[in-house]
């Protein structure tokens, strides 16, 4: 499996695990603009076949913001969502955000499991923060600012 940048072909196969992991999926048309605004957009590629896929930006100077991620139901399990996640808390580093915050339903107890295994943590609910007016959980992970490289000492 490698990770890799998106690009436009691949939208056609994100949109379809979209549609297949979300209730209440973005359209390609959303997908397509926040690409545009410059958002890091990271796919899971295993034999030529995407299998996930992360879309994320700096909100703030120092504060890190996952808006989506999803994997294919026939990879999840396989460590595909974790390593979408670690090459964006990565990306993150790079850029010295201190803080990566996201937003899912309290309902889905699956995803905060692995969200909590990934470092997040609980900070709040938003009330009717979806659509349907589902409450969400926001989680945070703080970040370490990695330590400048020392060539020689």
């Amino acid at each position: 499996m490698i990770i890799r940048e998106f690009r436009r072909p691949d939208i056609k196969r994100v949109l379809e695990i979209e549609e297949s992991s979300f209730d209440d999926p973005y359209p390609s048309s959303v997908l397509v603009e926040i690409y545009n605004l410059g958002a890091g957009f990271l796919v899971a590629q295993e034999d030529n076949s995407i299998v996930g896929y992360i879309i994320f930006w700096i909100r703030f100077e120092d504060e890190g913001h996952i808006i989506s991620i999803a994997v294919d139901k026939k990879y999840r399990r396989r460590g595909v969502g974790s390593k979408l996640v670690e090459t964006a808390t990565e990306i993150f580093q790079k850029y010295n955000v201190k803080k990566i915050k996201l937003e899912v339903r309290l309902g889905n107890r699956g995803a905060q499991k692995f969200y909590r295994h990934m470092g997040f943590s609980e900070k709040k609910i938003l009330e009717d923060y979806y659509e349907d007016l589902e409450d969400a959980v926001i989680m945070n992970r703080e970040l370490m600012n990695p330590k400048t490289p020392k060539i020689w000492e």
